[in-house]
């Protein structure tokens, strides 16, 4: 597999640091509100490269943070007169419920920033004694960034470059302009931990560091995030770990493009923030995940409702050559058909998972699904060899749950109750006993469901 590594600025072949293990480091909310639909684009396209990775044979580490120690927070927790911590609890039980309607699966560790304060500590109190960070008189501890000659490797910018648009704020110690807070001084009404520079809490960048290295090692294999995190996030982060350990920190840095909405570039001046759970109100979320990865990740993609709507669509098909699959009459022998078909489906996996070596090329690797499809819905309208069945079902339900769609089971969407029912019906009338189904289909319509008879049998529909 080859991926786009931002620090060389070039598709490099993938090779793990641990045949058939994978680590991987994917910056996580802070949760002071619920993700918008920018938010969503990293978390489900590092879900599928994770997903991908899997179906591999690779153990993945995936780790996904929170920062639940942060400005916005403390100001959201003072505007509602609650504990800091209670805004951070609480937005990540609202982040999981949007994440698994999105069918992201959950991070192998989800560390959280107030959890590693002792990690964060030790790793600016190693960098203090190494040189490349300083306290003030009041507190704070900055990384001095010209004692770390490689910065802007990440981000392609040379100091030089910086220093003209860089300035000290008012209340600010720090010796350079370019230097960057590792730890804040506390403040009165703020949350504090106890330090060797006094009472104070980490700056952003730090806990990142910290946090992965706390469950990665000192270097890991792959570290993602949005685009608009290469610098300063990013940049700041390779700095202060490399110039505290002395070894490289990730070895590919993978960055998704930005979303655009209804070809407006999202900004808070424009208030075109989507939430998540807004959306989820207009579409299904199937939908809204399979839209993100209709284009290779690193491309720009543009949000508006008539792409979902596209998306939406394309999703039907799917899931019809996947319904005609199972109801694929059976053949008992194998014929030639059978075996061309066998030899196609082997030549679509083949396709599929040389668009996603190539840089997780979703968008390819869609177009080889949908001309599966295709070929599958003619080869399945004739009674076909269970072998050449079972081969179609194998590969669709491949793609599919590396894609992360058409995972929701009818188990999930329906409660027992109501199914329970309509198998009930179902046995009524296969005995001719049309009085009792019919007073099972009132029974539904009063439970919220509402009974479609199809040729492939009945199915529920909430009213």
């Amino acid at each position: 597999m080859k991926l786009y590594n931002t620090m060389t600025r070039r598709k490099e072949e993938f090779v793990p640091l641990k045949p058939g293990e994978v680590s991987m480091y994917v910056c996580g909310p802070t949760v002071y509100n619920f993700f918008h639909i920018g938010n969503a684009r990293p978390f489900v396209v590092f879900d599928t490269l994770r997903r991908y990775f899997e179906s591999q044979g690779n153990k993945v580490t995936f780790v996904q943070n929170f920062t639940d120690v942060d400005d916005k927070i403390i100001r959201r927790a003072n505007e509602e007169h609650v504990p800091f911590s209670d805004v951070g609890a609480r937005f990540i039980e609202e982040y999981y419920r949007d994440a698994d309607a999105l069918s992201i699966e959950r991070a192998t560790v989800n560390p959280r920033a107030t959890e590693h304060i002792k990690e964060i500590v030790a790793l600016v109190a190693r960098l203090v004694d190494a040189g490349h960070a300083y306290a003030t008189p009041e507190g704070d501890v900055y990384f001095a960034v010209r004692s770390y000659p490689a910065y802007g490797k990440l981000s392609g910018q040379s100091v030089e470059s910086l220093e003209s648009g860089a300035r000290i704020d008012p209340g600010e110690q720090k010796r350079d302009p370019l230097d960057f807070a590792l730890w804040k001084a506390a403040k009165p009404g703020e949350p504090a931990w106890e330090s060797p520079w006094g009472m104070g809490r980490p700056g952003w960048h730090i806990e990142c560091s910290a946090m992965s290295m706390a469950v990665l090692g000192e270097t890991f294999d792959i570290h993602c995030g949005g685009q608009d995190l290469v610098f300063p996030h990013h940049e700041n982060e390779v700095a202060q770990s490399e110039a505290a350990t002395g070894k490289p920190f990730a070895r590919y840095w993978l960055h998704n493009g930005f979303i655009n909405i209804d070809n407006q570039k999202m900004s808070k001046s424009l208030n075109n923030f989507l939430l998540v759970r807004d959306i989820s109100k207009e579409f299904d979320l199937d939908a809204v995940r399979f839209f993100l990865l209709s284009a290779q990740y690193r491309n720009p993609v543009n949000f508006s409702r008539e792409l979902v709507e596209q998306a939406s669509a394309a999703l039907t098909r799917l899931k019809t050559t996947r319904e005609r699959i199972a109801r694929s009459p059976v053949s008992e022998t194998e014929t030639e058909a059978d075996a061309a078909f066998l030899a196609a489906v082997e030549q679509y996996a083949r396709s599929f998972n040389e668009a996603m070596d190539d840089d997780l090329n979703t968008a390819d690797a869609i177009g080889v699904l949908f001309d599966f499809c295709r070929a599958a819905n003619t080869f399945v309208s004739e009674p076909r060899s269970r072998s050449a069945i079972d081969a179609a079902a194998r590969f669709f339900d491949r793609a599919a749950h590396i894609f992360g769609i058409l995972q929701k089971t009818a188990e999930a969407e329906f409660p027992a109750e109501a199914l329970a029912l309509l198998e009930e019906r179902a046995k009524a009338r296969t005995e001719r006993n049309f009085a009792r189904a019919d007073e099972l289909r009132e029974k539904l319509r009063t439970l919220g469901y509402a009974i479609e008879d199809a040729k492939d049998g009945a199915k529920l529909k909430k009213l």
